[in-house]
């Protein structure tokens, strides 16, 4: 199984060293997609021999390094993709953990409300009451079951990301790739992962610092989506595997 794990970065020198010497101890190809960084970032990346890396020349946003990331994959037929960030949240020990459980899924993702760590830190609490709303209504609205709508360390199937047509550049993306993979069915998997927060004070940027903001956002791509992949058709309650007549 071909294995590819792609880190997008922006302005991550303060963790980038120590996050790529642990990821190779469990990933012999990654992808490090440096969206538009203004430190040292790509200095760094230099340095570096037996690693791959896109740069958009500008800051284009965390949905559209994924998406470099998603077609990078594709182009090179790797079997599973991995995708996980650069900021000291996510452990690359966990990468073997997503790999058992897409054994049995299309897409395995992170959670970090699945399960208790030591670990385990207190997040902020507007991301955490935006999460909780955010993850309720996808899965009351499309029939999900997921504990967390935004972790970023997640597994794809070469067969599911083949599947996604992935637009949205900002922040919102995870919440377009869910509406996606429950219009196609997709198997879901959550492994729980460790809850850190090492810098809560961390900003979004612009109008989303704003927890208000951000929420309206976050249902308007949600919105958006489900009207695109249902051409026209009425949204049901939960999200229909099958539409009935009264729904068309």
């Amino acid at each position: 199984m071909r294995v590819l794990t792609a880190i997008p970065v922006y302005n991550e020198e303060k963790h980038l060293e120590s996050v790529l010497r642990e990821v190779r101890r469990y990933s012999p190809d990654i992808l490090v997609i440096n969206d538009g960084s203004t430190d040292h970032t790509a200095e760094h990346l230099a340095q570096h021999t037996g690693i791959q890396v896109i740069t958009h020349s500008a800051n284009r946003g965390y949905g559209a390094a994924l998406i470099s990331a998603f077609a990078f994959a594709l182009e090179h037929r790797y079997d599973v993709l991995v995708t996980m960030d650069c900021d000291g949240q996510h452990e690359p020990a966990r990468i073997p953990v997503l790999l058992e459980a897409i054994d049995d899924a299309d897409i395995v993702s992170g959670s970090r409300y699945l399960r208790d760590f030591r670990q385990n830190s207190s997040p902020p609490q507007d991301r955490l009451q935006i999460n909780q709303y955010i993850t309720s209504e996808l899965n009351d609205r499309f029939g999900l079951n997921l504990t967390d709508a935004f972790c970023g360390f997640k597994a794809y199937r070469r067969e599911a990301l083949a599947q996604l047509q992935i637009t949205e550049t900002g922040w919102g993306m995870p919440l377009q790739l869910w509406v996606q993979a429950a219009r196609h069915q997709m198997r879901i998997a959550e492994v729980g992962v460790p809850r850190l927060y090492l810098d809560p004070n961390r900003a979004f940027g612009g109008v989303l610092n704003n927890g208000d903001e951000r929420l309206a956002y976050y249902r308007e791509v949600i919105d958006r989506e489900a009207a695109r992949t249902l051409s026209g058709v009425l949204l049901c309650e939960p999200w229909p595997t099958h539409v009935p007549e009264t729904c068309r």
